[in-house]
């Protein structure tokens, strides 16, 4: 299975990919993710060596009750920190935002993909811009805005209808004439989602893989990570690796995380144990 976009080629058949997470918003759920200008070249520096094969930047917050912030403001954290990390790091960059204003800029000066938490569904001129600069593009289904998504979400049958937004998105991105190879699926863990919800979904990811593309999830350190042992996110590592190693064997392509290296070995280990169980 193939993920391309402008400057980058990933073949997953038998690959998991590690995006390592920089917050340029202060208003994250996880402190330790936000990391102040003058240090995201070495950061991003440190994680590369550690193994990721993504960095994504965000500079809008979309933790729970997040206020939207102005276009202005997530335009100038994004400019303080991407052209010069695009010119230093040899790894794709992805610009985690939902504006169309903020992904053309990005692309412009470095980014390589854009992941839009909305599917391309809050910025109508969204398609456009992806679609010209046919960059790697990641969609995500959520239930509302940040602002109020976990506001009492409800679903009758949570995986058909995140795997039936899915399908449409996918389906309005090859009507728009954007090339499916391009494109990554995430079923929006934490966005929308009660607990039960989210355990749901990670036991059932074999089911998104009939879409053909490949699945994106974030796990980590969120409160479904935590919740059932009242821990906060700080000491969220261990139960993250244990949501995410079920997710890779469920079919998790691609793993959006703070901890790249130890998630990094995680990758690397299931990887010899499936070789392993193959030869048998």
């Amino acid at each position: 299975m193939i993920w391309r976009g402008n400057g980058f080629k990933f073949d997953l058949t038998d690959r998991v990919l590690v995006m390592g997470i920089i917050n340029l918003s202060p208003d994250s759920f996880y402190q330790n993710s936000y990391y102040a200008p003058d240090r995201i070249i070495e950061v991003a520096l440190q994680m590369e060596e550690d193994g990721a094969d993504i960095i994504d930047i965000g500079a809008q917050s979309t933790r729970p009750g997040a206020d939207e912030i102005p276009i202005e403001e997530e335009k100038r954290r994004i400019r303080a920190v991407l052209p010069r990390l695009a010119e230093m790091v040899s790894i794709p960059i992805s610009v985690d935002t939902y504006r169309a204003r903020i992904a053309e800029y990005a692309l412009n000066h470095g980014a390589k993909i854009i992941n839009d938490i909305s599917a391309l569904r809050f910025d109508q001129k969204m398609v456009t811009v992806v679609k010209k600069y046919d960059c790697g593009i990641v969609i995500m289904h959520i239930r509302g805005k940040p602002k109020d998504m976990q506001k009492n979400p409800e679903y009758r049958d949570v995986v058909r209808e995140v795997y039936t937004h899915l399908r449409s998105r996918l389906d309005y991105l090859r009507s728009a004439g954007i090339d499916l190879n391009r494109v990554v699926i995430d079923p929006g863990l934490g966005f929308g989602k009660r607990l039960e919800h989210n355990y749901i979904l990670i036991r059932n990811l074999t089911t998104f893989s009939d879409l053909g593309r490949p699945i994106l999830v974030g796990i980590s350190r969120k409160s479904f990570t935590g919740v059932p042992l009242n821990i906060p996110p700080q000491e969220r590592l261990a139960t993250s690796i244990a949501l995410e190693t079920i997710a890779i064997m469920n079919g998790a392509k691609i793993l959006r995380v703070h901890d790249v290296k130890e998630v990094n070995r995680v990758v690397r280990i299931i990887k010899e144990f499936t070789r392993c169980q193959s030869s048998v």
